[in-house]
């Protein structure tokens, strides 16, 4: 008989496209899971993958119980969560994933408030440099910037622009750039981060639009790296406002090009499409909207 660990198994190693990924994803070791293949292959009399040194590769009979599998766990977290409605209590596991900074800040405490108005949820939240790649198994990703991927779905949480900033003794040694093209005689310092061409810094005022490829002399994939360097006054900085913001309010960075507007970065919300979506993860999502959208970060 398949059980729903065989389910939750096969779902995972779908998800994931390998054993060490389903392991990691279900919390057990590839051993352990490579034995479990083995005895449902064996109660079934079929094989169900073609195993490889890369990623595992489904025969027929395979796909066939991985779609089965989805559906039914689908209608039983459904079942659940209507369950859970019905007796007035969200309840299950929560897995969240977000970036470093902005996760530290804001998502973190965000999540702590969640979590004590829902006692039965039981929560994870993991920080990453890439949330968006390293969510095998995410209910809900937190991501600053464009998506370009069909399988998740994005709801935007807040609206987020780019700010050029550096510190005042910079700007007193080095002038204050007066047109996007002056960024080229400058110490520029990137972020790297998403996948994104970090160093064409993209800008618009009115109908005019533009990009400058700057030459950073200083490049880091840490955020909070990039703006401290920034404070230490080694050059310019292009920055989302949620991070930039309360230190251009201290007067430790200036903004500069302010009549310029350059590509934002908004705040989304991803959930998976490829999953019915629960009452627990609409909450959450909802949530974040609500809350970020009365005390928008950076402003």
């Amino acid at each position: 008989m398949i059980s729903l660990a065989d389910l939750q198994f096969m779902e995972a190693l779908a998800r994931t496209g390998s054993l060490s990924g389903a392991a990691r994803s279900l919390n057990v070791t590839p051993p352990a899971l490579s034995l479990r293949l083995k005895k449902l292959e064996q109660a079934l009399g079929v094989s169900l993958v073609v195993r490889s040194s890369r990623r595992v590769r489904f025969t027929g009979e395979g796909e066939h119980l991985v779609s089965e599998a989805q559906a039914m766990l689908t209608r039983i977290g459904a079942l659940t969560d209507l369950l859970g409605q019905e007796g007035g209590a969200l309840s299950g596991p929560l897995r969240i994933v977000a970036p470093f900074g902005f996760g530290r800040l804001h998502v973190a405490p965000l999540v702590a408030r969640f979590a004590e108005r829902h006692k039965a949820i039981r929560v994870t939240l993991d920080l990453s440099e890439r949330p968006w790649t390293d969510s095998e198994d995410a209910d809900v990703v937190v991501h600053i910037g464009a998506v370009r991927d069909s399988t998740w779905v994005a709801h935007v949480l807040a609206r987020n622009d780019r700010w050029v900033c550096a510190a005042p003794a910079y700007l007193e040694r080095r002038g204050i750039p007066a047109d996007p093209r002056d960024l080229l005689q400058h110490d520029c310092l990137c972020v790297r981060e998403n996948n994104e061409d970090v160093t064409l810094w993209r800008h618009r005022r009115g109908s005019r639009a533009g990009a400058v490829r700057v030459t950073p002399t200083l490049t880091s994939n840490d955020g909070e790296v990039v703006r401290n360097w920034a404070l230490a006054g080694l050059g310019l900085m292009l920055r989302s406002q949620w991070d930039a913001a309360p230190f251009v309010k201290r007067g430790e960075l200036r903004r500069v090009l302010a009549p310029w507007s350059f590509e934002g970065a908004d705040i989304l919300a991803l959930v998976p499409a490829r999953r019915g979506i629960s009452a627990r993860v609409t909450s959450f999502v909802d949530f974040l909207k609500s809350s970020l959208r009365s005390q928008p970060p950076g402003r």
